[in-house]
């Protein structure tokens, strides 16, 4: 098991994180209203330094969204928190 967080472990959960909401209508729309982006602009947008981090916040600032997600994946929620750190625009936070 790995004692410390990569940035590319942050990255793939980052990325696995967004993968998940965009399977989910519900959490999709929220995700494009709260960010103000369209669904056709995500993928030009996850190439921008900060959106993986982004992604990371809308997970972290809303705990039954956290939750259903490390719930359906089996990953420590606590984990998001230092993703966060190592990725582009998350040590402002």
């Amino acid at each position: 098991m790995k004692n410390k967080m990569t940035i590319d472990d942050a990255q793939a959960l980052a990325i696995n994180s967004l993968v998940f909401l965009a399977g989910d209508d519900e959490l999709l729309s929220r995700f494009l209203a709260l960010t103000g982006i369209t669904a056709d602009q995500i993928r030009s947008a996850a190439s921008e330094p900060g959106f993986l981090a982004g992604v990371l916040q809308f997970y972290l600032a809303h705990e039954p969204t956290l939750m259903r997600y490390c719930e359906a994946t089996g990953t420590d929620p606590a984990l998001f928190q230092e993703a966060l750190r190592l990725l582009p625009g998350g040590q402002d936070i």
